[in-house]
């Protein structure tokens, strides 16, 4: 599957972005990590990689009786066009408004505002 037609569902990114961090990885040990944050079935976990192997996202290697998945497709490639499809639908393009919002809600750390400005700084 191409990542250029792929866009992913809140529970698929969940658990691509623990691929992204691990990968390879099985799915006992993605469920681990999703289950520190809220409950959630073993076997609803599998059956979601199993979705996303079968969609071409995801690749299965077996080593030793254990099966592990790594992505087929860039984090930059699908994070880039959730953000440009965010952009463009829910800030009518505008990048700075966009970032506006995002740095007005309170949740942006002191050490996240300077390493934006430290990025600002080397785009002048």
């Amino acid at each position: 599957m191409a990542s250029e037609t792929y866009q992913p569902s809140e529970a698929e990114l969940e658990i691509l972005n623990l691929i992204w961090e691990l990968e390879p990885v099985t799915v006992r040990d993605i469920h681990a990590r999703i289950s520190k944050t809220r409950e959630v079935g073993y076997t609803t976990v599998l059956k979601q990689i199993q979705r996303l192997t079968e969609k071409g996202v995801l690749e299965k290697q077996i080593t030793g009786g254990t099966h592990y998945f790594t992505s087929t497709i860039r984090e930059a490639d699908v994070k880039g066009k959730l953000v440009d499809k965010m952009l463009n639908t829910a800030f009518g393009g505008s990048a700075l408004d966009m970032m506006m919002h995002a740095l007005g809600n309170d949740k942006v750390s002191p050490d996240e505002l300077r390493a934006i400005k430290s990025w600002l700084d080397k785009q002048l």
